[in-house]
């Protein structure tokens, strides 16, 4: 059994499918293999999100569903499964293209997070939602208190604030949908630098989302003077 295996407490039957989780693709088009992470992050990801929601459902059953969608993105956001992926050291495991390993592709949140949902489908092919649910219910049961807690926009703000003496701003970008399922989507930017993108059902919840994509953004970015 691979440390990893071990750390995730499930052994693959079938360890190519474990191969291809930790493959990125800039691996794979350097060594020529067809294989690598994007389908397993794309089954990963739907897998996660059933598990996810039934559980709040359960855990919930007097709160409406903008509760439960509110919680859920908070818990399966790209900065909180990178949190996830660091803890139980997945970097390290990961097959990088040369480039990809020598710009910190082993600690890029956007890339861990991928590989974690990639892990997470894997599972589910090698053994069934069973064993996905085995993985992923004791680090969910850390997760609820802490992701209705989460203010990703004022913590924007501080970071934001302390490196270039000035707040970011957001610009409503786009409505659609009908009047009463309406979507927003939000977009926040220091100056002509765009930091992230966000939607919500509302206002509120859209900035919140293009400040959590900001924060993951600045991990690993630099604004330069003259982008601002």
């Amino acid at each position: 059994m691979s440390s990893l295996e071990e750390v995730i407490g499930y052994a693959f039957r079938d360890k190519e499918l474990l191969a291809e989780a930790l493959t990125h693709k800039s691996h794979a088009t350097e060594t020529g293999s067809p294989r690598h992470n994007e389908r397993l992050e794309f089954l990963g990801d739907s897998v996660l999100g059933l598990i996810v929601s039934y559980y709040l459902f359960r855990r919930n059953p007097s709160e409406d569903e903008g509760f439960l969608s509110k919680t859920r993105s908070a818990i399966v956001s790209r900065a909180n499964l990178a949190r996830w992926a660091e803890a139980i050291g997945l970097g390290r495991h990961l097959n990088l293209g040369a480039g990809e390993q020598l710009t910190g592709g082993t600690s890029r949140h956007s890339i861990l997070a991928n590989a974690m949902e990639a892990v997470l489908g894997a599972v589910y092919m090698d053994g069934g939602i069973k064993s996905v649910e085995a993985i992923v219910l004791p680090w969910l049961e850390g997760q609820v208190p802490a992701a209705l807690d989460v203010d990703h926009k004022s913590a924007l703000q501080e970071l934001i604030q302390k490196r270039h003496k000035r707040p970011p701003d957001y610009e409503l970008m786009e409505e659609t949908g009908p009047e009463h399922e309406k979507v927003f989507t939000v977009r926040v930017h220091l100056g002509r630098k765009t930091l992230g993108l966000g939607s919500g059902r509302n206002k509120k919840e859209a900035q919140q989302a293009a400040a959590r994509n900001a924060l993951d953004y600045l991990r690993t970015h630099e604004i330069r003077r003259g982008e601002i």
